[in-house]
């Protein structure tokens, strides 16, 4: 791999002839194209794709905001690649070969906000999810105005609902009302706190598996 200084033609993106070249975290790179293998993946190999796969797909629609809120960002990986990092190595599991994921040690985001303080979520009818939580607003550097955040996922439409804050730290409890279609389905959840100035946020908690009513 090679970085290009910026002169009369600068960088370029895309294939040409035998080298690609693309912006890689903020500078302008070309390197040689990959050549195909003609040996087919060994079962190790498969295994670390069939990883591979299915945490991008689940991480994809959380690309906003762990862009913003997990870890520092800083090195050579960006805040993704980090998160999809520590999913692959910390909340997989394996059944019969098939990796799946450990919803309780997802993190959403990562970060060195204080977070919760004995936080408990539960339903109410009409498709209603209440957190509630104790007051820490003088603990290390949380701030009565941190906003609470949720994020649901349903696997059986392998669908999210984010809901962006939807209450202060200092209101102690929250209500989310999720859409009709997951009547009856079951719900991760999740939630986490981040600043005013949205620079920081708390590492995410895992609230349980919800049955909506």
């Amino acid at each position: 791999m090679a970085r290009i200084t910026k002169g009369i033609l600068g960088g370029f993106s895309g294939k040409v002839g035998t080298i690609v070249g693309a912006n890689w975290r903020g500078q302008d790179i070309i390197r040689s194209t990959p050549k195909p293998s003609s040996r087919p993946p060994s079962e190790k190999q498969q295994i670390q794709q069939a990883k591979f796969k299915l945490v991008i797909g689940f991480l994809q629609p959380l690309k906003n905001i762990q862009t913003r809120y997990f870890g520092s960002g800083s090195g050579s990986k960006s805040r993704v690649n980090m998160a999809v990092s520590y999913t692959i190595s910390e909340a997989i599991q394996m059944t019969d070969d098939i990796p799946e994921l450990v919803y309780n040690k997802v993190l959403i985001t990562k970060g060195d906000l204080t977070g919760f303080q004995n936080v408990a979520a539960v339903t109410q009818t009409g498709n209603i999810i209440r957190l509630t939580w104790e007051n820490n607003f003088a603990q290390g550097n949380a701030s009565e105005n941190d906003p609470v955040n949720v994020v649901c996922y349903c696997e059986e439409l392998d669908r999210f609902e984010i809901f962006e804050s939807v209450a202060l730290r200092a209101a102690l409890t929250a209500d989310i009302t999720l859409p009709a279609i997951y009547t009856g389905k079951e719900i991760q959840v999740w939630s986490y706190f981040h600043n005013s100035e949205e620079t920081q946020a708390s590492s995410s908690i895992h609230l349980g598996s919800l049955t909506l009513i």
